[in-house]
């Protein structure tokens, strides 16, 4: 299967860079509604056989282009939901978003380490993984696109794939309606084939001040563009 995580348009939480993971969220802003309408262009060339998206509202409404474009109604999940800020919940500053990431970035080797107030790796990992099991057992050799959450699709990528980990996770940021692209199967495991560091939309679509805590990498001197891991 081939396994397309999207993440959500900009949102007035990701402008504020809060820690917004409550359903049902910020809605998107203007460029975040940009942003949505490009993403049928940019995936002109898959035949997508399934859309999925969260129960948080910004990913309805960034997928809402895309089910339009190929004529598919979104299924929506609460497994693709953000990871649980808990405690630090809606608060911006570094102390919080350094304890969130933190642990999340942590779960590697610490799988059962729980954002305060939040959720384990393993239970993240778990509700994730449920939503996959189900779109593959539906379409195993079809493409899927769910669209999710920076820190989300982050994590789990890393957690799942063979060729990924949280290191590298944790140096490359996934902008609003960035992609990772992965193919594969549950069973078997998943690679990593594409990992884009710009919106779907390009470039003149970023806004690399605003895309939020859940996108960032922790060097802002990664690199501009990571097509596929090594």
């Amino acid at each position: 299967m081939r396994l397309l995580l999207v993440r959500h348009g900009q949102t007035t939480s990701n402008v504020g860079h809060q820690l917004d993971t409550d359903v049902p969220g910020a809605d998107l802003t203007e460029l975040g509604r940009t942003q949505a309408q490009a993403v049928p262009a940019a995936l002109a060339d898959e035949a997508i056989d399934a859309l999925y998206v969260s129960d948080l509202v910004r990913t309805s409404q960034t997928a809402a282009p895309l089910a339009q474009a190929v004529g598919l109604k979104p299924r929506v999940r609460g497994g693709l939901r953000e990871i649980p800020a808990g405690d630090v919940e809606m608060r911006s500053d570094e102390e919080a978003v350094d304890a969130y990431l933190g642990t999340i970035f942590a779960w590697d080797v610490e799988p059962d380490r729980r954002v305060p107030g939040g959720e384990s790796g393993t239970e993240v990992f778990a509700r994730f993984d449920e939503v996959v099991a189900e779109a593959h057992a539906e379409h195993p050799d079809g493409t899927v696109v769910m669209v999710s959450h920076g820190a989300m699709i982050r994590a789990w990528a890393a957690a799942r794939a063979d060729n990924v980990d949280l290191d590298y996770a944790g140096e490359h940021w996934l902008p609003n309606t960035g992609l990772v692209a992965l193919e594969g199967d549950p069973g078997r495991g998943w690679t990593v084939v594409c990992w884009t560091q710009e919106p779907l939309g390009g470039p003149a679509l970023a806004d690399r001040a605003h895309t939020g805590p859940g996108g960032e990498p922790e060097d802002d001197d990664a690199a501009d563009e990571a097509d596929a891991p090594d």
